[in-house]
């Protein structure tokens, strides 16, 4: 079932790998290394060859009880006649809303399952009526896990992600969503451009082809409005930076929205100096990986790059007039 409605939404190029033994079911519960794989621990999923034999584990989507943990933030909307970037408060996850100067809704990743809700609730919160690109920037559960649930709830025009994929229901659940809302996955790497009037946004990675390597497939987007710039990297790694640097393109950024929590296998000292950034977002929530690492504030503090995080400031709001940069911070 998973791999047919792949093969509808697109043709994947990389062949999928997944840790440990699989059952009688020809799937496997994620016990080690979870997060590596794009799971959450205890998380059910097939492994390539596995039978489509239907598991007895626990559903895919959270009770209501886990998801009572997270709240939405009070949002102030954005601003008329300039740009706004909300680093989106879910947890330990990625979510980051955009409304462009000329209207434009852009939604790129939506945390776990049960962030879900939350993100719908901030996008109410901030008038959304339709969204016209969504983003899956790789299928680990803490970015594409509330996805389905946008699209339940809005109309979105484009859909982009990597041509990579994964045998887990948080990633299924995503596929259908698409799916049902009748669109097909436009694919998301280096040099394909976003259309939208005002701004210039372009896909930088991934520049390669990555294996099983889930993270380093993710897509990073580089938007231009006036003299701003902004560099949304999901949970892109060294190999993913170090192929964006030689690939020549413009990564260059006031904004950087750190890799992958702030672990330190992501924003290597040459990929901060080539970005040059004057502000870093770090989305982070309570986690055991140690996450963000103090490798990585360091670096970021001896390159005098103001900080924020979703785990102390809660949401973090960017605002641009196209020459300067101002944020607002919920706490």
């Amino acid at each position: 079932m998973v791999t047919a409605i792949i093969l509808i939404l697109f043709t994947t190029n990389s062949a999928l790998a997944h840790p440990g033994r699989t059952d009688g079911s020809g799937g496997h519960t994620c016990r080690t290394n979870c997060e590596k794989w794009g799971l959450d621990q205890g998380e059910y999923h097939y492994h390539n060859g596995g039978s489509t034999k239907a598991p007895a584990p626990a559903p895919s989507k959270p009770s209501s009880k886990s998801s009572a943990v997270l709240k939405a933030d009070k949002l102030k909307p954005p601003a008329k006649g300039k740009l706004s970037v909300y680093f989106l408060n879910v947890g330990q996850g990625d979510a980051t809303f955009i409304k462009t100067a000329a209207g434009d809704d852009i939604l790129i990743d939506g945390g776990k399952n049960e962030a879900g809700n939350i993100v719908v609730n901030y996008l109410k919160q901030l008038g959304v009526d339709d969204i016209e690109v969504m983003i899956s920037t790789h299928p680990d559960a803490d970015h594409v896990g509330g996805l389905d649930t946008v699209l339940k709830s809005y109309k979105v025009e484009s859909v982009y992600a990597p041509k990579v994929s994964h045998t887990t229901d948080t990633f299924k659940d995503f596929l259908l969503a698409v799916k049902n809302e009748g669109r097909t996955i436009k694919e998301a790497k280096a040099n394909v451009s976003l259309q939208l009037k005002g701004v210039t946004a372009t896909f930088v990675a991934p520049v390669k082809t990555y294996g099983d390597d889930l993270n380093e497939w993710s897509a990073v987007l580089h938007l231009t409005y006036g003299k701003n710039s902004f560099l949304f990297t999901g949970d892109a790694e060294y190999k993913s930076e170090g192929d964006m640097i030689g690939s020549s393109q413009i990564l260059k950024a006031d904004v950087l929205k750190v890799g992958h929590h702030g672990s330190k296998s992501s924003t290597s000292t040459k990929f901060l100096e080539v970005v040059g950034p004057k502000y870093a977002v770090i989305s982070v929530g309570k986690n055991s990986y140690g996450h963000p690492t103090k490798e990585i504030l360091n670096l970021l503090k001896s390159k005098k790059v103001t900080t924020y995080r979703t785990d102390l400031n809660a949401t973090v709001t960017a605002v641009s007039d196209g020459k300067t940069i101002s944020f607002i911070k919920v706490k």
